[in-house]
Parts: structure tokens; sequence; C-alpha cells
């Protein structure tokens, strides 16, 4: 079982569990904690081979990971600790596993706030992609993570969030930044998927007005998905909303959660 930690609120019965993105780990959420655990439970999850949930001798030596699998690692959590059904809160690619478990279970998700959303890979993630499965074999992983990094968060402002992730990526082993970037593979038909189908779920899309290479997809998905997803668009920020603006971002989706709880 993926690593967890929990802070109770035993005042309320509502959950919400917070999904980092590749290459993070729970300790991205350190500025939600406080704020989010004075209205809910929280629960933090770390995914396999980040934080610490280090993969054990048969896992290191799976070939693949997939979504699905991914998606049930979360699962797995909520049924040990007896969660029925809890809100979802996610940035960047643990936006798609979010997602992903609420196709599977949507009865297990009462909301989803997706942070950072990525819904479709524009022309400049698909070269970063390509360029990725060119090297991933040839250069240390960290140096691709650092190019990716400063693409994906290029202004002086993201700085913070760079250097964030930047760390957090130095915990995984080689093999194991393989395998997951080895999720690209299977990324376009599933973002497909989303894009085409909404969920009956209350959603709020959470962007940064910088987020260059994601927040014209999610425009348009929202405006597709109205019935049920909404956008907030934060200025002056960019693609790890929670980290640099968390005032904003705890104030709006603690609002959101509080109208649907």
């Amino acid at each position: 079982m993926i690593n967890y930690t929990i802070y109770p609120n035993k005042s309320s019965d509502q959950w919400v569990t917070f999904v980092h993105g590749a290459g993070g780990s729970s300790s991205i959420w350190f500025k939600q904690i406080r704020d989010f655990q004075k209205h809910f439970n929280v629960l933090l999850l770390d995914l396999r081979g980040h934080g610490n949930s280090q993969p054990t001798l048969k896992e290191a030596f799976q070939k693949k990971y997939t979504f699905s699998a991914l998606a049930n690692d979360i699962l797995e959590v909520l049924d040990h600790l007896k969660i029925e059904k809890s809100h979802f809160v996610g940035i960047s690619l643990g936006t798609i596993l979010i997602r992903q478990l609420a196709e599977m279970y949507p009865n297990r998700v009462q909301s989803m706030i997706l942070g950072g959303a990525i819904l479709k890979m524009n022309f400049r993630s698909q070269i970063l992609m390509r360029l990725g499965n060119v090297f991933k074999y040839v250069l240390p992983y960290l140096v691709l993570y650092r190019f990716f990094a400063f693409v994906i968060m290029p202004k002086k402002s993201h700085k913070q969030s760079r250097l964030l992730f930047i760390n957090e990526a130095k915990k995984l082993y080689q093999k194991e930044f393989i395998k997951w970037f080895k999720l690209t593979a299977e990324i376009n038909p599933v973002l497909r998927w989303f894009r085409q189908v909404e969920l009956d779920i209350p959603t709020l899309y959470v962007m940064g007005n910088e987020d260059y290479m994601f927040l014209p997809s999610v425009r348009k998905v929202v405006e597709k998905h109205y019935k049920s997803s909404q956008l907030f668009v934060i200025e002056q920020c960019g693609h790890v909303v929670n980290v640099e603006q968390p005032a904003i971002f705890n104030q709006n989706v603690i609002s959101f959660l509080q109208k649907i709880a």
C-alpha cells in the first residue's frame, strides 16, 4: 500500500484527499494542511515511488505502470481507512489520476478540484515528451526533470515551484522515473476521452493565468462541460497554483467544497 498521512477533524465527516503530481510528494501540500484541517478530515498520499512510498523489490521490477493501476492504489487506501467517499484535490498529473479514479469508481468521488489540470498535450508538450523518450535512457533523469520543470514553469515567479518539485524529484530512482515517464505513451487517448465525456461530479478547475501550456485546453473543456464544471483562474500564477498562490487557492477551494458538502 502507498504511504498516507491523516490530519483528522473530529467535528467533520467530510474527507479531502490530496494527490500530488509526478516527481512531487505529499509535502507539496504543506501550505494547504492547516486551512483545510479546520473544516475537513485531510488525507495526503505519496504515489508509487514518491515520498515515503518507495517500491518493494517486487514492485521495482514491474515493467509498466498504468493510470488504472495508480488509481487503484488510491482506492486501496480509501478502503483501508473505510472512507466511503471523498473530495479530491490534485495538481498536475495528479489531476489525471483523480479523473481516472472518478471514471472507474464515480460513487467514491464527491467532487474534484483539479489544479494545474492536464487535459491536452499541446505541440510544445508533445515535443517535450518526444525528447524525453529519446534521452530517458541516456541522460540522468534529474537533467530531464530540471529541463521539463523550466519549460512548464519558466518565469522568475515560478522559481519556488520549480525548486520544490526538483528537490522532491531527487528522491526518485532512475528506473522509477522511467516507469512514470512511460505513462506518456497512454496519456493522449486517456485525455481525449476525458475531454469528450462529462462526469456528473462537481468539478472545479483552478489554473494560473500564466499556465500557457495547459490553460487554453481547460477553458475549452469547461465551456463544453458547463453542467458540472467551473473554472477559477488565478492571476500572476503559473502551473503549481497551490504553491504559488496558496491563500487564494485555499480560500476558493474551501468555499467551493463547503457549498457542495
